[in-house]
């Protein structure tokens, strides 16, 4: 019998990761699966459970939550034999998007069952796959090495996600998308200096992204042709553009789609510094540290329970 643990953040989606915790561990127990459950009472106790269920042998984590538990449950598992579950609970839920687990389109034939459903059953399944993630190396809040599975990013992304996260009412992409045009009326371009796999550039810029999954901001498809398992990394410059621009783009942005732009410059690395002065990073939409930032694509260093082979 697969032993699994179970970690929860209760708050996630405004309680929504604890109500759902009954009818996931119901549908593990069901499949003939043993879980022992933890409710996570801050992101340290969260971190301190995940580390130690990977160093206790269990045959794999699953977390409840949004993407910053995402975040916790893929650092802990990362270069470890340890496959990870996530089931979405949160507003943005980005990770799960990105490797394949969100719901698919309307249409004839669709699968109907709800995201939480579809990402529990995969791990009932125990079908796994091994997929990149990004290295980063710094002056980290959490050390000195953190893993990334959605996007590393700095500048106006890392106002835009500190003004979303502290909004009154949690609307999800939408409070992203509200954040991303109140910091458009003061945000003034930065100055970048990227070494991009030995290449130095020096560039004025909003926003660079260094994408693994390439979505972010509940839904923003900021690298579109991202591949989980390529050993690169997507590299996002989006280069001053005015603020009737950004607004005209709004709506791609707030409906995930696709979107172009001559000022949206994008390349593919194995390894990219970035600095600058006065920035910060994020990882997954969390604080991560100071520049500079030694980002690297880090092949097949993620198991991860998913529907496809």
């Amino acid at each position: 019998m697969r032993h699994l643990a179970l970690v929860v953040n209760p708050a996630a989606g405004h309680g929504r990761g604890q109500r759902l915790t009954p009818a996931v561990e119901a549908r593990l127990v069901d499949a003939g699966v043993r879980v022992t459950r933890t409710l996570a009472h801050s992101p340290e106790h969260a971190h301190a459970t995940c580390a130690d269920a990977v160093a206790e042998g269990y045959d794999g984590l699953v977390v409840v939550g949004g993407d910053g538990m995402a975040h916790i449950g893929l650092n802990a598992c990362a270069r470890t034999d340890v496959p990870l579950g996530v089931i979405p609970a949160g507003t943005g839920n980005d990770f799960v998007r990105g490797v394949g687990l969100a719901a698919p389109a309307p249409g004839p034939g669709r699968d109907r069952r709800r995201g939480w459903e579809r990402a529990t059953d995969a791990v009932v399944a125990s079908r796994t796959r091994a997929i990149d993630l990004a290295e980063v190396r710094g002056d980290l809040h959490r050390g000195q090495l953190e893993y990334a599975g959605c996007v590393v990013s700095t500048g106006y992304d890392e106002k835009v996600n500190a003004r979303a996260n502290n909004a009154p009412v949690d609307l999800g992409h939408l409070s992203y998308v509200g954040a991303v045009i109140a910091e458009a009326r003061s945000f003034a371009p930065l100055h970048y200096r990227l070494d991009l796999d030995g290449e130095h550039r020096e560039v004025d810029a909003i926003l660079v992204a260094v994408a693994n999954s390439g979505i972010f901001g509940g839904g923003i498809r900021i690298a579109p042709d991202y591949d989980l398992t390529d050993g690169l990394l997507d590299v996002v410059i989006v280069h001053p553009v005015g603020l009737s621009t950004l607004v005209r783009y709004l709506p791609h942005l707030a409906t995930g789609r696709t979107f172009d732009h001559p000022a949206i410059e994008r390349l593919r690395v194995r390894r990219v510094v970035v600095d600058g002065d006065g920035l910060h990073g994020m990882a997954d939409g969390e604080p991560l540290g100071h520049v500079p930032l030694t980002v690297s694509a880090a092949p097949g260093a993620l198991h991860v329970y998913t529907q496809e082979a």
